[in-house]
């Protein structure tokens, strides 16, 4: 790696910069813009993301103080609070969204051989959702109660790598299950999800494209028992057991036979109900596998602690979807160079030290894989001798 470049530079190294040009080429990003081009835009927010900035007026002044380096940072348009704050408003924020797919299937390539905990060779995801609370009055297009604004983060999260591969960002008022309808589920993959989504229609359509998912149930379901299948109760299983839905509606949007899988955690003492329609995975695996699930809520607890996107630099609608793209790529980014600098700390480790380090010119590697100095205490000089030796 080349020591001339600062570490934000080498981290950037990274972005296929191609196609971040086909991105804003599709929409246009850089119609009749003569100086602070989308790559500016990107590279302002994806510094903010990384030191975690304030405000736009923080951003500014950081970088002005630092205006002598921003040239090798790639940073080519002059940094104001007023040119980043139309961009944000006024810029597709698509572009970022399109790119920030990019870097998603590149991180899922390199994943991709990754264990989760659970050994299998279906991919797994987890489909959940987390509320980000806004000011009704700075962001009124966000109503979600009478006094409240909000927006969703609807998110399908590979398990390995955790890696969201799907991300929808709706008012607060948008039900989890209807989220549903804009997924392509893949044929043989697993979909893990809590009890906000069961609508027997649309798991209908999942089994229909051959897709497989594990889903709580409803402690009101209406059911019949086929029949049931040996369990040693001594792993927690209380149950294994083929049914038939029984109710008005329900019989008529899921016609064929379910799994019903009862469960009573050894840890907790708590019993689960799962509903599933993979007939061949045992049953200990079901429970293994929703317990898995727990990745997507650290996932959304990770980005809501490390990154930008629970306060946000501008209150329009297109602003607010743009810094969550770039917080979105800034992550899938450090996912990235982890795996191809095969570096073993965590994503939180290397992200405190690259908002420290970002000005600095030294090999990226060494700052994120640096184990510190070594101290040997020698003797002092100013320490007079007992004895003569």
């Amino acid at each position: 790696m080349n020591q001339g470049k600062t570490i934000f530079s080498q981290l950037m190294d990274f972005i296929p910069l191609y196609e971040f040009r086909k991105c804003v080429d599709r929409y246009n990003g850089n119609y009749r813009t003569r100086t602070f081009t989308c790559w500016d835009q990107f590279l302002c927010m994806a510094f903010a993301q990384l030191t975690y900035r304030e405000s736009l007026r923080d951003i500014e002044a950081c970088l002005r103080a630092m205006k002598d380096r921003l040239y090798h940072m790639g940073i080519r348009g002059k940094v104001s609070r007023n040119t980043l704050a139309v961009a944000n408003e006024k810029r597709d924020w698509r572009i970022y969204a399109d790119f920030a797919q990019t870097l998603i299937n590149e991180a899922r390539q390199l994943y991709a051989g990754d264990s989760f905990g659970v050994e299998l060779s279906e991919t797994v995801y987890a489909l959940d959702s987390t509320t980000i609370d806004l000011c009704l009055s700075l962001f009124p297009w966000a109503r979600f109660r009478k006094r409240k604004g909000a927006i969703k983060l609807h998110t399908l999260l590979d398990l390995r790598g955790s890696i969201p591969v799907f991300i929808r960002v709706s008012d607060g008022k948008v039900h989890d299950v209807n989220i549903l309808d804009e997924l392509i589920p893949e044929p043989g993959s697993i979909y893990i999800m809590d009890r906000g989504y069961i609508d027997y229609d649309r798991l209908f359509t999942l089994n229909q494209l051959h897709a497989i998912f594990i889903i709580r149930a409803k402690s009101n379901l209406k059911y019949e028992r086929i029949y049931s299948r040996e369990v040693d109760r001594s792993t927690g299983l209380i149950c294994d057991q083929i049914i038939r839905l029984t109710g008005v509606r329900t019989s008529e949007k899921y016609p064929i036979q379910l799994r019903r899988i009862r469960y009573r955690d050894p840890e907790t003492g708590k019993t689960l109900v799962f509903l599933t329609n993979d007939f061949d995975l045992s049953a200990l695996l079901i429970p293994e596998l929703y317990r898995c699930r727990w990745q997507i809520e650290l996932f959304f607890r990770w980005i809501k602690q490390h990154l930008r996107i629970k306060s946000f630099y501008g209150t329009s609608l297109n602003a607010v979807k743009t810094q969550i793209w770039i917080a979105i790529s800034v992550y899938v980014l450090v996912a990235i160079l982890k795996k191809r600098l095969k570096i073993e700390r965590d994503l939180y480790t290397i992200l405190q030290i690259l908002s420290i380090t970002l000005f600095e010119k030294l090999p990226i590697q060494q700052a994120l894989t640096s184990s510190g100095y070594a101290f040997q205490e020698g003797p002092d000089p100013n320490q007079l001798l007992l004895f003569d030796l």
